[in-house]
């Protein structure tokens, strides 16, 4: 007897992969095969662009405590040049640009400071920019985390509908007939489910670190104008 099992039980598995693969390949079902691809490309690109932001992010705010440290140690612009040099990801650099091109501009026409307000909109401006930067491609996570639960869903459905059409042609009301139809409907929607939890997961991630990116550059927004203030008012 037990001879006769084991051999069962090592095919159980591949018999299982066979039949998932074929729900996704078959050429009979174009509708579901083409939910099927389309949750697996969604996943695909989603994890793409988190691999992106993930790297992204790291980088821009480790640029970003290192130019801090360095604007505030610096003993002039031209330190501070050297130091936007040294941080190319840091977001933090592009609104400085911002606001020393409106000072510079403002002190090669009057040699002084005109308008503050100007300076401090530059400021945002700068910070508006770089924050669409980092923003970039985040929305399809979310996109794919609130439509791919329902494509799965519907792919789930037309495997459903398809199992029981089979059942009613064979006359036989059981579920050795109808099992195994209803199961390989249900991989569309496990293939929905993963592709939208990592994406909500890491959405919800990185808008949080976005917005404390954002709440950096404001805080920097205020340092630049008491350097300002200091050099040209002082």
């Amino acid at each position: 007897m037990p001879i006769i099992l084991l051999p069962a039980t090592a095919a159980a598995p591949a018999a299982a992969s066979s039949s998932v693969l074929s729900h996704v390949l078959d050429p009979s079902k174009p509708v579901a095969m083409l939910v099927m691809l389309f949750l697996i490309a969604a996943s695909l690109f989603s994890w793409a662009i988190v691999f992106n932001k993930w790297s992204r992010l790291r980088k821009a705010t480790a640029d970003n405590e290192r130019f801090v440290k360095m604007f505030r140690k610096a003993t002039g612009f031209e330190s501070i040049a050297a130091a936007c040099e040294q941080c190319p990801n840091a977001p933090i650099v592009g609104v400085y640009d911002m606001g020393f091109a409106e000072v510079d501009r403002q002190v090669k026409l009057r040699n002084k400071l005109t308008n503050r307000t100007a300076i401090e909109r530059s400021l945002q401006l700068g910070a508006n920019e770089e924050l669409a930067l980092l923003e970039k491609n985040i929305n399809w996570l979310a996109t794919t985390a609130a439509i791919t639960p329902f494509i799965g869903l519907f792919g789930t459905v037309l495997g459903i509908i398809d199992a029981f059409q089979a059942l009613t042609g064979a006359g036989a009301a059981s579920l050795r007939a109808v099992g195994p139809g209803i199961a390989d409907a249900l991989v569309a929607t496990a293939m929905g489910l993963f592709a939208a939890i990592p994406a909500a997961i890491f959405y919800n991630y990185f808008s949080h670190s976005i917005r404390e990116v954002g709440a950096r550059m404001d805080d920097f927004g205020l340092e630049f104008l008491n350097l300002i203030e200091r050099v040209y008012e002082g």
